[in-house]
């Protein structure tokens, strides 16, 4: 049998983007209401999809979340965000218990410099007002704005306030870096999600977070064209366990003067 109820969460002001409030920080404010309302228990996040459907603002959102009867190993929930009464995000999440199995790591950390070997570097404030919560220090050759020929940028972050690595942070992380394109342009441009869905590992499953530090953070565009674009990321900790794997598709508009 189905239930459903309503959370309130609260976007924070300081999580501004180009348009809107940040959308990894509001697929994480999502994610952190489903998991306390609606999918309470010991079960891992596995997936979590979030369709931007409007630019949020700061304030107030109101999670609607349904909860089908979970399975024995797995459980979805299927949620909605709501500001002034209009929908700013769909999406759904799925928890799973994890078991024993065979272990295997496609996407290794990229070898490069430990953040204390790498710069830190400040996003325009004008652009990215989110980008004064975090430390980014570029951890591979592609910079922002540079005109490069590699749609992809490779970086050191973590929260100067300390918070765990758990999953809606890493949720967040997914989208910190600037849009992979803005390697290869030398002019900005908005690039807003459209829709991001963050596969989490099992490195966060046992306590739900790792503490506090630094997450390498990797972000690419794999295709662009017709005004959209899908980006790929991958979040590794400090030890090189991955974390999370993001994909997302982002529609690409007009620079603007």
């Amino acid at each position: 049998m189905t239930t459903s109820t309503e959370h309130e969460s609260r976007i924070d002001p300081q999580w501004r983007s180009w348009e809107g409030a940040h959308g990894g920080h509001v697929a994480a404010v999502a994610l952190a209401a489903v998991r306390s309302r609606f999918a309470g228990g010991a079960r891992p996040v596995r997936t979590l999809t979030t369709h931007f459907l409007a630019p949020a603002d700061a304030g107030p959102l109101h999670v609607s979340g349904t909860a089908p009867t979970s399975g024995r190993r797995t459980a979805a929930c299927v949620f909605s965000g709501h500001q002034d009464g209009l929908p700013v995000v769909v999406g759904s999440a799925l928890f799973g218990e994890g078991r024993p199995g065979v272990a295997y790591d496609g996407q290794p950390a990229p070898d490069v410099a430990g953040p204390d070997g790498c710069r830190t570097v400040r996003l325009p404030g004008h652009l990215a007002p989110f980008a004064r919560q975090l430390e980014i220090r570029p951890a591979g050759p592609d910079l922002p704005l540079a005109g490069g020929d590699r749609a992809e940028l490779l970086a050191w972050v973590r929260f100067p306030d300390g918070r765990p690595l758990d999953a809606p942070a890493v949720v967040t992380l997914t989208d910190v870096l600037p849009p992979a394109l803005y390697a290869v342009w030398d002019v900005p441009r908005p690039v807003p999600s459209a829709e991001l869905t963050v596969h989490f590992t099992d490195a966060l499953d046992a306590g739900g977070s790792l503490l506090g530090g630094w997450a390498l953070v990797r972000i690419r565009t794999d295709h662009a064209g017709a005004g959209w674009a899908v980006d790929d990321s991958a979040v590794w900790a400090a030890d090189g366990r991955l974390l999370a794997l993001g994909r997302q598709s982002r529609v690409v508009r007009g620079a603007r003067p």
